[in-house]
């Protein structure tokens, strides 16, 4: 698990006074990308394949301090899902936006290739959050087939 904190400053802030969706999500993407790379080793070879419902909850304001906690949620052949919570670092209850990320490992060519990464979840809230993205992933895998 890794955590990265960001001020909330008056550039990050929509027309109604709250951070803007997109900068947060830029942040998640970035908390997320650092999550995968450190299971995965290296940055270079992977990509973002998909946002998975990010569910925003609560808004952020000025001066707020956004903790984004992320872990490993789901790795498959060539995918690494990552889950991420990000939440007021004042009030650690108030969550903020939770959802996952998913990259895809890549060669020089651009195509897909095998990570070698294994992920077994360990504690109940692994097996909590693993669970989530496996039902996520199957969801996905039958709306496709519609």
């Amino acid at each position: 698990m890794n955590s990265i904190s960001r001020l909330v400053k008056n550039e990050d802030l929509n027309h109604h006074g709250t951070l803007y969706a997109g900068r947060m999500a830029d942040w998640f993407v970035e908390a997320t990308f650092i999550e995968a790379t450190m299971h995965y080793g290296h940055p270079e070879g992977l990509v973002c394949l998909k946002i998975h419902g990010l569910k925003f909850s609560k808004p952020a304001r000025k001066g707020d301090i956004v903790k984004i906690d992320t872990s490993l949620a789901y790795t498959g052949k060539t995918s690494i899902t990552v889950y991420g919570h990000a939440s007021n670092a004042l009030h650690s209850d108030d969550t903020i936006v939770e959802g996952f990320v998913t990259f895809v490992s890549i060669d020089e060519n651009g195509k897909k290739k095998p990570h070698n990464i294994v992920f077994k979840p360990e504690t109940e809230e692994e097996n909590r959050i693993y669970n989530a993205a496996v039902e996520l992933r199957e969801n996905e895998l039958k709306s496709r087939k519609i």
